[in-house]
C-alpha cells in the first residue's frame, strides 16, 4: 500500500515541490498551496516551518512517519552531522536507488518495482523497498522481468533524469543494472531539504 494516497500534484504545491515529473509544470503555473486561501499570507511558527520540513523530505521518499523516525534514530548514531546522515540513510533505500538509477521515473513506480518482485540485489530477489544497499552491493532487474514494456522503456533511458546519475552510483542501464560504488555525501543528494531543521524538528 502506498504511504500517501493525497493527490500528487495537490500535495506537491502543498509542500511546495515537485514530487512527480508530471506535476512540475502545475506546480509551476500554481506555485502556491491548494485551496481558496493557498495564496493568503500566513504566520508560520517554527514548529509549523520545521514540520514543513519534515513532510517534505519524507514526501520525497515516500515513507510513513514510522519508518522516518526509524531512519532519524539511526543517523543520531552515526559520526558526523545528524541531518546529514539522515539524508544518506533514506538514500540507501532500495526503492530510492532504483530511482536515482534511471530504472524507474518517479519514487512511487520504484517502490512498485521492488513490492512486485521484479528487483534483485547480489542475485536475490528483495521485494522490500526499505532494504539498506550497502556499498558494492549490485542491484538489477530479475531476467524474467527485463521484457516487460515498462522495463524496455527504462532500458532505452525514458525514465532517465535530467542531468548526470548521482556519482556514488555506477549504472548500465543496457543490462538494467547498477552497483552502490559508496555512502553518498549530503550534497550529491537530489533532495530538497533542510535536514537540519528536520533533526530540529525531531529534537524538540
Amino acid at each position: 500500500m502506498p504511504n500517501q494516497s493525497r493527490p500528487k500534484v495537490k500535495k506537491s504545491r502543498a509542500l511546495g515541490i515537485a514530487l512527480t515529473p508530471k506535476a512540475v509544470k502545475y506546480f509551476e503555473a500554481r506555485p502556491y498551496p491548494p485551496g481558496e486561501h493557498g495564496r493568503g499570507r500566513k504566520q508560520n511558527s517554527d514548529y509549523k516551518v520545521r514540520l514543513l520540513e519534515k513532510q517534505r523530505l519524507r514526501a520525497q521518499y515516500d515513507i510513513s512517519e514510522r519508518q522516518m523516525v526509524r531512519a532519524y534514530d539511526r543517523a543520531r548514531k552515526a559520526e558526523g552531522k545528524t541531518g546529514e546522515a539522515l539524508v544518506v540513510e533514506l538514500e540507501r533505500r532500495l526503492d530510492a536507488l532504483v530511482l536515482r538509477s534511471g530504472i524507474a521515473r518517479t519514487i512511487y513506480q520504484a517502490r512498485q518495482m521492488v513490492v512486485h518482485g521484479h528487483i534483485e540485489v547480489n542475485g536475490g530477489k528483495v521485494d522490500k523497498p526499505s532494504f539498506r544497499v550497502a556499498p558494492n552491493d549490485v542491484v538489477m532487474v530479475r531476467e524474467r522481468s527485463r521484457s516487460k514494456p515498462l522495463f524496455e522503456t527504462a532500458r532505452a533511458g525514458g525514465f532517465a533524469a535530467e542531468g548526470e546519475t548521482p556519482r556514488y552510483l555506477q549504472v548500465n542501464l543496457g543490462a538494467l543494472a547498477f552497483r552502490l560504488d559508496r555512502l553518498p555525501n549530503r550534497k550529491e543528494v537530489p533532495v530538497i531539504c533542510d535536514e537540519q531543521l528536520v533533526v530540529e524538528y525531531y529534537a524538540r
